[in-house]
């Protein structure tokens, strides 16, 4: 997204649902309270319902620029007759997301990256030109297993961001990071003041706070490439990989993870009509590499645990001159079996 020149507003957090009502021309999102203890981004029903007080979300907000299902186009074929395939480019109503952790908008960074850099992806690109981010800076790492400092982030990082937003006493500071962040800030009116120096001031103290408060460490971070490259054959990738059930959370849940399946889903025989289908897939399940000899290069859970963390740490590194990994700890917290990627890089991304 396009940068922007500062610009710094304040606005009471009781005008924030008064900001939110000025922005009728998009649609809203924020973190909702779904259960017990789990937050997931949902439309903005009654603005005066956002707190943006919540621990992060369960789901990364990856799926508003890469859905977990979307049709690429539809096909119909006649018998004796040319198919006719017709092509199905989303053109979604223009969306605001609020509340998106630092970590998080990392991640679609790393998104831009894979669905832009080497290839152009109509689809992606038509959601991501829709979408506006409003960030949250975090006050203290949302989760025990946040580890944002130690993969080059940081718990106020405007990286993917359009606005990013920090809490102070009774009010939120707004920066806006790019033009349509300014935009969207504009659209506030007389609900914005200009930020003093004193106010400027205390969100710099509060940054540097949050950026203090301990995390989980991965340490010697430039050295985890070469040290998992010295590490591929190593035997501690089936030991540590034991408890794995592939289920695929950590990849799923991961707002950096990409892989995705394409099929034809046929619909109906005469006339044969159908659609041609993108969905999310995973490197932790079996069939991801299986071929249609019946030989798997990643037969084992040990294999498919290193090429997660290989991916993340080495591939992606190597390729992009950053790890993939954003640190914000999900696939640690909601893994059913305890598998810990600090631990995993700690042991054997060391050299």
């Amino acid at each position: 997204m396009t940068k922007t020149m500062a610009m710094e507003k304040m606005l009471n957090k009781a005008d924030l649902a008064a900001w939110m009502g000025k922005l009728e021309t998009h649609q809203l999102f924020a973190p909702m309270l779904e259960d017990e203890g789990v937050w997931n981004y949902a439309p903005v029903v009654k603005a005066a319902d956002v707190a943006l007080d919540q621990p992060n979300t369960v789901r990364p907000p990856k799926d508003f620029v890469f859905p977990q299902r979307e049709t690429l186009y539809r096909f119909e074929q006649v018998r004796g007759e040319a198919p006719v395939l017709t092509e199905t480019l989303p053109d979604p109503q223009p969306s605001v997301v609020f509340g998106v952790r630092p970590c998080d908008s990392r991640g679609l960074v790393r998104q831009d990256i894979v669905f832009t850099k080497e290839f152009d992806d109509p689809y992606f690109q038509g959601r991501r030109a829709k979408t506006i981010f409003v960030g949250q800076a975090c006050k203290v790492p949302p989760s025990p297993n946040c580890f944002c400092n130690s993969v080059g982030g940081s718990p106020s990082s405007e990286d993917g961001l359009d606005l990013l937003m920090t809490e102070l006493d009774g009010k939120y500071h707004v920066k806006a990071v790019t033009q349509r962040g300014a935009d969207l800030l504009a659209k506030g009116g007389a609900l914005f003041k200009e930020a003093s120096a004193s106010d400027k001031a205390a969100v710099a103290k509060a940054h540097e706070s949050a950026k203090a408060h301990p995390q989980r460490p991965i340490k010697e971070l430039g050295k985890v490439a070469g040290a998992l490259k010295q590490n591929f054959d190593s035997k501690a990738w089936d030991e540590m990989a034991k408890a794995c059930i592939g289920c695929g959370i950590c990849t799923f849940l991961c707002p950096t993870c990409h892989c995705f399946d394409i099929n034809d889903e046929v619909t109906c025989s005469s006339p044969c009509k159908g659609e041609r289908v993108r969905t999310w897939d995973t490197c932790q399940f079996p069939d991801f590499t299986m071929h249609t000899s019946g030989h798997n290069p990643r037969e084992t859970l040990g294999s498919r645990l290193r090429q997660r963390v290989c991916h993340k740490f080495q591939y992606f590194t190597e390729n992009h001159d950053m790890p993939q990994c954003t640190g914000c700890g999900r696939c640690i917290s909601l893994c059913p079996v305890g598998i810990d990627i600090v631990s995993v890089v700690e042991r054997l991304g060391q050299p």
